[in-house]
């Protein structure tokens, strides 16, 4: 076996990790067979199982190459990943699917013959590297916290979240803006930011969600919004979440399929690939509606305990690590796979406002799934250097 020192290369890699991420492919092909099976007829079954397979090999070589890197090398690379990601978001503005503009309403897809992409997951890891550098650095410079302190450096982590958000905007993709500030809030509750300044700015964030609620129940409100960019599709939504039952044959028909087969499921579920619900594109966004209908109450719970311990064990990780720089970086992950989860499952249910978010490792597509699969690859190359030789955070400022 190979050594490095006393070190072990098994004792290098998080195999917990691994198991989680592996069992989680295996339900995603699993309910991806499924959903391909019953609801997009059987000549495509092979080509979408397949498909993901790819997909998943691609995002393993992803996983064991940023293994590879330390935080110094990583730290190196930030530039250039957040770089890369915002030329992306700027490129797919002009050159996005005109096919999924027409289904989604967002300009947030390329599309070269066959192959899709969505630059927008990748560029989830590049700014989570770009901000875990911005609070290190910060942190560094000024290891005494002051409220002016403070508020520099919320302002800086601004700064390289507004030009994200402002393309994000302009290709009408509002569900993943909301996941880039949800990582940002992730990151500034972890920097060491006072709680003088966070906690009215919670109060404020929680004011602000209530007002827009508020003014979405109301026309003149819906009037208001409209004149700050929201779309009808995006309303739509809304009134599909509010009233299911009363929107089950249009915009809101997807959920209330997907509401139908988790409850028809019942506790244990009707069996494995036995689907009686029809489900629009279950395969994607309403993943879960699978496992709800096919085994039901308890294997809908097992499947998010399974989320639960990989969140653990990357928690674990990053309390064993020396590096403030990599602790960072696993919040900003462990936040981005959270939130996903979280609202995934939660609109399958109606439980949250439907936005277009995939399950993690499980949903069908490949750009979520790379993006995912590099966030997971940067938490095992804190285990992987971790165990190797205890560097220094300091020469990263050297």
């Amino acid at each position: 076996m190979f050594r490095r020192g006393s070190v072990t290369t098994d004792n290098r890699i998080d195999w917990s990790i691994i198991f989680c991420v592996l069992m989680l492919a295996l339900i995603g092909l699993g309910s991806i067979y499924v959903a391909a099976s019953h609801d997009t007829g059987t000549t495509s079954v092979v080509k979408a199982v397949v498909s993901q397979l790819i997909w998943y090999a691609i995002g393993t070589i992803a996983i064991v190459v940023i293994m590879q890197f330390d935080s110094e090398q990583l730290w190196k690379l930030v530039p250039y990943a957040y770089g890369v990601g915002l030329f992306l978001l700027f490129a797919v503005l002009f050159l996005y699917s005109r096919s999924y503009f027409v289904q989604t309403g967002a300009k947030s897809w390329f599309a070269i013959g066959p192959f899709t992409f969505q630059p927008s997951e990748i560029m989830k890891p590049a700014y989570i590297l770009m901000e875990a550098k911005v609070i290190t650095e910060h942190n560094h410079n000024q290891p005494v916290h002051t409220i002016r302190g403070d508020w520099k450096l919320i302002g800086k982590l601004l700064l390289w979240t507004l030009p994200i958000v402002i393309l994000l905007r302009l290709q009408n993709d509002f569900g993943t803006t909301v996941v880039f500030l949800a990582i940002l809030g992730g990151l500034l509750i972890v920097s060491g930011i006072s709680w003088k300044i966070l906690g009215p700015g919670i109060l404020l964030f929680i004011a602000m969600v209530a007002t827009a609620v508020a003014l979405v129940a109301t026309k003149p409100g819906r009037v208001f919004l409209g004149h700050l960019g929201f779309q009808d599709y995006q309303f739509a939504r809304i009134d599909s979440w509010l009233h299911p039952a009363s929107d089950s044959s249009n915009q809101g028909f997807q959920l209330w399929q997907s509401m139908k087969a988790v409850g028809s499921g019942g506790l244990t579920g009707t069996g494995f690939n036995v689907s009686k619900v029809y489900v629009p594109v279950r395969e994607s966004d309403m993943i879960f509606s699978v496992m709800g209908e096919n085994f039901g109450f308890v294997g809908g719970t097992l499947l998010i305990l399974l989320y639960f311990l990989l969140i653990y064990e990357m928690i674990k990780v990053t309390f064993q690590t020396k590096n403030v720089f990599y602790a960072y970086i696993s919040t900003g992950v462990i936040m981005m796979i959270l939130f996903h989860v979280v609202e995934n499952i939660g609109m399958s249910i109606d439980l949250i406002p439907m936005t277009g978010i995939p399950l993690p490792f499980i949903s069908q597509g490949g750009s979520a799934l790379i993006g995912n699969m590099i966030g997971i690859g940067l938490i095992m190359s804190m285990q992987y250097h971790n165990q190797s030789s205890m560097f220094s955070t300091e020469k990263q400022f050297s």
